[in-house]
């Protein structure tokens, strides 16, 4: 994901919120993962110390207490944000709510969205994402999968980009009857993936599709699949496309297949810092490289796979077929972290949402 944008203070801010806001714009935002400071185990980010294979849903144990410095460590976990920060997010939605994209560009962007992460990774390459080998951890799910008496499983990732999910999960994977489908809407990290050394047909196939089209994924008929990956990939979707891709994940699934879902909640750092001009509509904007995001809340996306999503915010009743998905909410929890920047003593907020959504 890019954030390129620099933030802009409202007129009426204290001088205390321009400067942070102007000090915001200029840091990239990173994931807070790596840490090389010694610190007591409850806080390390060492593997043997790390409660998440037990309870993924933890989501870290580097607790802030009273007693603490937030600037000893450049991570602390579960950190709601301070008052200065929430009333200063406000501020920034307000502004952008007065400075919408323009009808002209509504329908440029989302008219072919496919287009623009066509662009995204034509300039990006395979290089602009990490690989994400944290997945087994935070969804045990894929670590019992790749096993090597797991037995027929087929996978489908759905954004899977240029294959930072996919091949992470090859590389761990030591069951030989796996089957990962890998799927985009953009050809161009579908080439990236099929050009990737460690591309092999006999366990991964690489395709275009759109998760909110008329089709299945080739080569998946209904009712085929095991397990749905959706890693920051339904933020990139229109609310009028979020009935339809839900539909299509449930008709892919087998009954009881199960959906491991992450993505942006809403008053991540990403979605503060956006400037004039790139809100679409409430908690959707376009980023600078011409890609949609959406920032989401947690009861909204209870009701968007448990079937209560209201309809006003769909596009039309359900499909000829009859096909009325229902999930059931295994997990869904919200991911909150808080960043620091040590050196110029600021504090960044991160929010993530991820869930476990069960086919009833």
């Amino acid at each position: 994901m890019t954030v390129d944008e620099p933030v802009v203070a409202v007129a009426g801010t204290t001088d205390a919120q321009a400067q942070l806001a102007a000090d915001l714009s200029t840091l990239e935002i990173a994931n807070g993962t790596k840490q090389t400071d010694e610190q007591p185990a409850h806080r390390s980010h060492d593997p043997q110390y790390n409660q998440k294979r037990s309870d993924p849903f933890q989501f870290g144990s580097r607790l802030l207490g009273e007693e603490d410095d937030p600037f000893e460590f450049n991570a602390w976990d579960h950190v709601e944000v301070d008052d200065e920060f929430k009333e200063f997010a406000e501020q920034q939605y307000e502004m952008q709510r007065q400075a919408p994209v323009s009808e002209f560009d509504k329908f440029r962007f989302n008219s072919d969205p496919a287009k623009w992460w066509n662009k995204f990774y034509k300039n990006n390459t395979s290089n602009f994402f990490k690989d994400r080998k944290w997945l087994q951890q935070e969804f045990p799910v894929l670590d019992r999968l790749t096993q090597e008496d797991a037995g027929a499983v087929t996978i489908l990732e759905i954004g899977a980009g240029a294959g930072n999910t996919a091949f992470p999960v090859l590389s761990r994977n030591k069951n030989p009857k796996l089957k990962l489908h890998a799927c985009d809407f953009s050809k161009t990290a579908v080439d990236v993936m099929r050009n990737h050394e460690a591309y092999n047909t006999d366990l991964m196939q690489a395709d275009v599709w759109d998760v909110a089209g008329e089709e299945l994924p080739p080569g998946l008929g209904e009712g085929s699949v095991d397990l749905v990956m959706m890693v920051f990939i339904f933020s990139a979707l229109s609310p009028l496309q979020w009935k339809k891709a839900v539909e299509n994940v449930y008709r892919v699934l087998k009954p009881g297949g199960e959906v491991c879902f992450r993505d942006y909640g809403r008053g991540d750092l990403a979605q503060v810092r956006f400037k004039k001009g790139r809100y679409l509509e409430e908690n959707f904007y376009i980023r600078g490289d011409g890609t949609r995001v959406y920032f989401f809340e947690k009861d909204e996306l209870a009701d968007i796979w448990s079937g209560k999503l209201n309809s006003e915010a769909t596009d039309g009743d359900a499909d000829a077929e009859g096909v009325k998905p229902k999930f059931e909410i295994e997990e869904l929890g919200v991911d909150r972290r808080m960043l620091v920047n040590r050196a110029r003593k600021l504090k960044m907020y991160r929010c993530w949402m991820q869930g476990r959504f069960r086919k009833v």
